[in-house]
This record gives structure tokens, C-alpha cells and sequence, in this order.
């Protein structure tokens, strides 16, 4: 039997391109009236992993390390959410992620739901997906103001009065060690809204109304949504 090739994260983006462009073109009577999101998603989620899993080798995620794809060569979590509130949470691990991103990569489905009372069937619009290089995975406000004040010489003191004054949510020792870090090395520009929870809620609408190209985020397939 011929072994399959190993997913790779170019693969991964042209696999996510297909599986939208065929999904979309299907009705899908078990997601008729379902209204939950997260159903949803998980449906999606798994018609996708099923479709790659006939094609590649590759490792697949666990409930303990929360990535669904997670080797160190693709390094990525998967994401599904409605374009009517394009959002989702994952795992906090530290306050140094809303600065200098998750620490994973992110494949972004953005769908929108249309039922079919006559054909008792549901179908599928991916109005956009994009993969999210780790780099880009940080708080947009966040990373935007610390720029601006590193290039107006903030210093430390700054730099801590800023990050609590935004709530972050990190001791002071912690605080003090971001700072250093910052100093030494600026975080790049983030795309995502990260709010405080005790998981990290998630907001892509910078990311699906993106109309420029941005270094580290691949639109592959959508179009912007306006605001």
C-alpha cells in the first residue's frame, strides 16, 4: 500500500481552499435549523479533518495539548466561526500571548448558514479562511500602541503603567519582565481581538475585512465582509 505524503503547512492551505470550494456547493440536511454554533463547528471541523485524513500522514491533536494539529512542522489549531460574529476562545497560557501571539498558527473557517425549508437542508457559504502565521496571532490594539509608544521612547515605568491600565492579566513581577522583553524586543503587529478570560475569547473581524495583503496572513479563499 502506497504510504501517504506528510501534510504540510502549503498542502494544508490548498486542502482548506478545495474543502471550502466543495462544501460549499452541497446541501447538508443534518445542519438543517441547527442554530448552535459550536455544532457547527464541530461538524466542519471533522468534515475536514476527515477529508485531509484520506490524503496525508500527520499528526492529530488531543484535548491535552489543544492544537488540533500540532507537530512541529504544522504547529496549527483550527478554527470555525459564523461570519455573523466571527469569534472563538482557546486555552490561556499566559499573559505574554496577547502580545506575542498564541505561540500556533490558526486556519480561520468564517461561514454563513442558509437553510432550505423546501429541500429540509442547510448549506454552507465560506465567506472567508485564512491561515494566521503564529507571529500574527497577537492583540491588534495592544501591539499597535506599544509600537507607537516604543517609537516615542517609552521606557519600562511606560510601558508597565500601559499594560495595567489595559488590564493584562499578569502579577506585577510578570509585568516587569514584559516590559524588559518589549524594550529589548518590539512585538510585531497583531491581528487578532484578544479579551481577558479565564480562556482567551478570540475575534477575527480585523482578519476577515482585511483588504490589504499583510506578511503572515494567507487569505485563501473569501472576500472582506464590510463592517
Amino acid at each position: 500500500m502506497r504510504a501517504k505524503p506528510r501534510l504540510t503547512i502549503d498542502a494544508l492551505v490548498e486542502e482548506a481552499r478545495a474543502f471550502c470550494q466543495s462544501t460549499s456547493k452541497i446541501v447538508i440536511p443534518t445542519l438543517f435549523g441547527v442554530t448552535d454554533g459550536k455544532a457547527v463547528g464541530t461538524y466542519i471541523e471533522h468534515e475536514f479533518q476527515s477529508h485531509l485524513s484520506t490524503k496525508y500522514d500527520y499528526q492529530v491533536g488531543s484535548s491535552a495539548n489543544g492544537i488540533d494539529l500540532p507537530s512541529e512542522s504544522l504547529n496549527t489549531d483550527i478554527k470555525v466561526t459564523s461570519v455573523k460574529q466571527p469569534q472563538s476562545s482557546c486555552p490561556f497560557r499566559n499573559a505574554r500571548q496577547k502580545i506575542y501571539g498564541l505561540g500556533y498558527n490558526l486556519l480561520v473557517f468564517v461561514y454563513d448558514k442558509t437553510d432550505h425549508p423546501r429541500r429540509k437542508a442547510a448549506q454552507l457559504d465560506f465567506v472567508r479562511c485564512s491561515f494566521i502565521h503564529a507571529n500574527r496571532t497577537a492583540d491588534y490594539q495592544t501591539t499597535r500602541m506599544l509600537g507607537q509608544m516604543l517609537r516615542n521612547n517609552a521606557n519600562a515605568d511606560d510601558v508597565i503603567a500601559y499594560l495595567t491600565d489595559r488590564n493584562l492579566p499578569a502579577d506585577e513581577i510578570t509585568l516587569a519582565g514584559l516590559a524588559k522583553e518589549i524594550l529589548a524586543t518590539p512585538p510585531e503587529q497583531g491581528y487578532l481581538t484578544i479579551s481577558n478570560a479565564l480562556q482567551w475569547r478570540l475575534q477575527y473581524g480585523r482578519v476577515v475585512e482585511l483588504a490589504e495583503p499583510v506578511e503572515g496572513i494567507i487569505p485563501i479563499v473569501g472576500r472582506a465582509v464590510a463592517g
